[in-house]
Order: C-alpha cells, then structure tokens, then sequence
C-alpha cells in the first residue's frame, strides 16, 4: 500500500505514521515538483498512491500540483480531507466511482465555540449593561437565562453535535434538523427539513449547519424568515447559499431574525460594498470560524486515525456522500 504526502505535513506526523503503519510504502512530494521515499528521488513510474491527505497545505504555496495529482490519479482509493464541506465545486473529480472520501471533525470544536460565544453574547444584555455603565448608571437589567432557550440546530454531523453539547451545558433545550431520526443523546428532538415551518416559530437560536446541495440551497428563503420567531438569532456557519441575503435582509428588518451572525457569505471574500458591513443587526466574521489553535493538530490525528482504520480494514470515520461533493 503505498501513499504520497506533502513535505510540511508529512514532517509534522512522520514518527507517528511509522508507528501507526510501518510497512506502509511512503513518498513525499517536495516543494520542487519532485516525488521522494526516505529521501531519495523515486522514478515517477513508481507513483501509484491508493492513499492520500488532502491537507490544508495541498492549497497553500507550498501545494504545488499536489491537488491535480489526486484529481487525475487511476490509483487513488481513499482520501483524507481537511474540509467539513466538499460542496466546491473544484471537489467534483473526487466524486467518482471507486475513491472514497472522508471529510474533516477536526474544525467542529472551534466552530462550535464560535457559535456558542456568538449566541449567548446576543442572549445576554451586554450591550445594554455596558451602555449603563458608559452612563455611569447604577441600573440592573433582568435577563433570559439560556436554560430557558431552544436552539434549533439544521445539520447535526460533527459541527453540529459540538454546538448541541455546549448549548445542553447551559441547560438549553436542542433540537436537531437532520436526516436521520436518531438524536445519539444529544438532541431533545428531531426533526426533517420538511419540519422547519413548524419548528422555526418555538426555536430562540437558529444554526445553519447543514451540507450546501439541491434540497438546501437557499433553505433560509422567505418563508424561512417569516417563520422564525422574533426575536430569535441566526448563525451561519454553513455556506453562504443556505440564504437568500435579500430574504434575510427583509427578516432583519422586522426582527426575524433580530440577529445575524454569519461567518460564510454567497460570495467570498465579502465586497467592501456589500450591505452586511454594516448592518446594525449583523456580525461577519471572515470564514473564520474553524481557526482555532488545536484545529491544525486535530487534522493531522483524524487523518492518522482514519489511516489504522483504512488499514485494518475498518469503517472510516466521517464518510461524505458523493452527491454532496462538488455540490456547489
């Protein structure tokens, strides 16, 4: 068995992968072009990777043709992804028969944090407290405590469960939007998409979190905002075509919802003209909700993780389903 990594992220896991698959037939691309086992030039004739690590770093400067490799390659039979989404449309020649695809939980701890902060710092008054004390008002305001919110949480895969976690800690009621009817004893209740016009009206926190494909672009339409319940939030940390930004618009204005907080937008990097700047009722973030510090180590493991199991012959962990590759 034989699989080609980059040069950064095969130094950052080497002593690891010799432990974990000793007998594994390694090569390493290096930042020339050149393909390398142990340090010596390998004859390209020899490059036939049934395994590969789509890292991050395959699309930084040091990517080189890493990415066009596995697009083109006859050999590949599985792929390690750093992404939660493969809904890109560059992603489509992974969709073929043959390759299996696993995406990435190593972003959902920080995403779900982002969420949670973003959320509960609109569910407490801060900003009102804080306008007192540039008064110097002595004024106590009452507030809701979160214990007494229900989230509603469209797309319940790895992201989705961290947010459920954190939000169960503080007593919040958590209702997921999924697929699948199972709640895997985080959710209070499950619904469908076909479910949301009933459901939007009782939730106080909406996460977008769900897969870009057919069934959910634009999912937040109109209909979608004029159920949501004043006052509510809405996190979006998605993509960008889950909204219809001009919907959401016409929702802000009539507090459905009374806020936005929204990390991914239909058309990135956000023009500096675009209406969301500076939107009262809006937060944007810059696709950055996955930048935690321990994101990066966490990739590097799943794919370590996911590799004994590919090699034993055992289910891998974060399967993604071929029509939401390149679905975008």
């Amino acid at each position: 068995m034989q699989t080609l990594l980059l040069r950064a992220p095969y130094d950052r896991i080497a002593s690891r992968l010799a432990a974990i698959a000793p007998d594994l037939d390694v090569l390493v691309l290096e930042p020339d072009g050149g393909v390398t086992r142990g340090g010596a030039p390998v004859d390209p004739a020899e490059v036939g990777p049934q395994i590969w690590w789509l890292s991050i770093d395959a699309f930084g400067k040091h990517g080189g043709d890493y990415f066009p490799r596995l697009a083109a390659s006859p050999d590949a039979r599985w792929v390690q992804t750093a992404f939660a989404g493969l809904d890109n449309a560059m992603f489509k020649p992974l969709a073929r028969e043959g390759l299996t695809v696993t995406n990435s939980s190593a972003q959902a701890p920080a995403i779900a944090e982002y969420v949670s902060i973003h959320a509960l710092s609109l569910l407490h008054p801060i900003d009102q407290q804080a306008a007192h004390q540039r008064a110097h008002e002595w004024k106590p305001v009452n507030f809701r405590e979160v214990g007494q919110t229900r989230w509603l949480i469209v797309g319940f895969g790895n992201i989705g469960r961290e947010i459920a976690v954190r939000a169960k800690a503080f007593g919040a009621q958590v209702e997921a939007v999924r697929r699948s009817p199972s709640a895997e004893g985080l959710a209070d209740h499950v619904s469908t998409l076909a479910d949301l016009p009933e459901r939007l009206p009782h939730a106080d926190v909406v996460v977008l979190a769900c897969a870009l494909n057919d069934e959910t672009r634009d999912l937040a339409g109109e209909a979608f905002f004029a159920a949501m319940k004043p006052g509510a939030v809405l996190v979006n940390i998605g993509r960008g075509g889950l909204v219809d930004e001009d919907a959401l618009r016409a929702g802000l204005d009539r507090d459905q919802p009374t806020h936005a907080v929204l990390d991914v937008f239909k058309t990135e990097p956000l023009p500096a003209d675009s209406w969301f700047w500076d939107h009262p009722k809006v937060r944007v973030t810059p696709h950055a909700s996955n930048r935690g510090a321990l994101t990066g180590a966490r990739g590097d493991q799943l794919f370590l993780d996911n590799l004994a199991r590919y090699l034993r012959g055992q289910p891998l962990m974060n399967p993604t389903r071929p029509e939401d590759i390149g679905a975008g």
